[in-house]
């Protein structure tokens, strides 16, 4: 057996669809993550009090993560009816490569011009998402959808640390690369991103196919403008939705854990801080996750193949539980590259097999309207958990004990995602596809 049919990325389509992982997924390592918030700080609002230059990048990220759970539903909804999944991603990507391209103008003092750029890129690549995403239903079937999520996160993982790890090269040492200094560095990091995602969404928009989406009827479409026909679209999903008992626990399953999953992602760095890991070990700590999420990545859709996804998922809430009772105990730089090899191991197989087995109990035809709800679970998860872990730290005086509360979490998602029946979700799934295709 070959090694693309191993990981479940034996034909071009699969393999094209899961070079987008690739492509976003420099732009979530080197502009979201790693570098793009110490420019911000260091050098384009320099002339703000630090507080006030933190307080200004958290609400631009929180605005971002608000118009796109505001839109998703309406995004997937006119992606449906008018078929164009395909088309509304590229505007996606050539939105995004073009914002984040001109983050190259940037100057100092110029934050107004910087936040922007990097609200207008963040909201391209979570809107790119949604119809990334709703393709995966079509392009693989029932017993390749888990492998294929989670090649496309292995992907994901490699693109975005090989590019991390040259980024940062021509960061930590300029004047190697003959750049004139680390801003020169950044900006150039910048460049090589957009391009990164450009070339590696190529592939998807040349050799994935547009699904067929199922005529639209008369009585649909008369008289009704298209603003029209999208906000009914959406509440007819919603409430479709929520009577689909088995894609809706999902989806506040994965609110629940994706919460805890989230704040040990943005809290890691403070708290590593806050017990003494300098930065340079943070940093590495942060490629390794990246490196280590690879193979993980594809073992877990191995795993899932032959347990099912729901209890892989499972498995990896366990995994979590373990790395917040390990981090309450934590104390050396030792302790902290630990907790990034056990975070590497499942956070890719927890995240891919979530999308594969939501898309597993939603109905073909409207795969872009229901990834569109489930883009709004996923921009909301992450405000709890902070808020949990910052009332936690205030009333005890430590992170430690915020660390362990986040359990809770980890602990409610696990106990909602148990009474998900994801046979009985397909099944309901088939039979709404075959009523619409007898009305249609």
């Amino acid at each position: 057996m070959s090694v693309l049919k191993r990981i479940g990325l034996a034909r071009r389509d699969l393999r094209a669809w899961a070079l987008y992982d690739c492509a976003n997924s420099a732009f979530s390592t080197t502009v979201i993550t790693a570098v793009f918030p110490l420019f911000f700080a260091n050098f384009v609002a320099a002339n703000l009090e630090p507080a006030v230059a933190t307080a200004r990048f958290a609400l631009a990220t929180t605005i971002a993560a608000s118009i796109i759970a505001v839109l998703g539903p309406f995004l997937g909804a006119i992606a449906d009816y008018r078929s164009e999944k395909k088309k509304l991603l590229a505007i996606c990507v050539a939105l995004g490569v073009t914002a984040t391209s001109l983050m190259v103008l940037i100057d100092a003092g110029e934050w107004q011009f910087a936040i922007s750029l990097f609200i207008v890129s963040n909201i391209a690549l979570g809107a790119s998402l949604i119809f990334y995403d709703s393709l995966l239903p079509h392009i693989a079937s029932s017993d390749e959808i888990d492998q294929v999520s989670t090649s496309g996160f292995a992907l994901g993982y490699l693109g975005g640390g090989v590019l991390l790890l040259i980024n940062l090269a021509w960061i930590l040492s300029p004047a190697t690369f003959g750049l004139p200094d680390v801003t020169a560095a950044i900006k150039l990091s910048f460049a090589s991103v957009a391009i990164w995602w450009l070339v590696f969404s190529i592939p998807l928009l040349r050799h994935v196919l547009e699904p067929a989406g199922l005529p639209i009827q008369h009585s649909e479409t008369r008289q009704r403008s298209n603003a029209e026909i999208t906000l009914t679209r959406v509440i007819t999903t919603f409430r479709e939705l929520r009577n689909l008992r088995n894609p809706f626990l999902m989806l506040l399953a994965f609110f629940l854990y994706n919460d805890g999953v989230q704040t040990i992602i943005r809290m890691s760095a403070i708290y590593g801080a806050e017990i003494g890991i300098g930065t340079n070990a943070q940093l590495a700590a942060f490629v390794t996750v990246q490196f280590v999420g690879i193979p993980f990545a594809f073992l877990f859709g191995k795993f899932a193949n032959h347990v099912g996804p729901k209890l892989a998922i499972l498995v990896s809430l366990a995994v979590y539980t373990g790395i917040c009772v390990l981090g309450y105990f934590m104390t050396t730089a030792w302790h902290f590259f630990t907790l990034a090899i056990l975070v590497g191991m499942v956070q890719g197989g927890s995240q891919a097999l979530s999308r594969s087995l939501f898309a597993r109990m939603i109905p073909r035809y409207k795969s872009s309207e229901y990834f569109g709800f489930f883009s709004v679970f996923q921009r909301l998860s992450g405000i709890l958990g902070p808020a949990v872990f910052a009332a936690v730290v205030t009333a005890t005086g430590s992170s430690r004990p915020a660390v362990f509360a986040l359990i809770a979490f980890f602990a409610a998602g696990a106990l909602v995602l148990s009474r998900v029946n994801v046979l009985e979700g397909e099944q309901q799934a088939r039979a709404l596809e075959s009523v619409a295709e007898k009305l249609h």
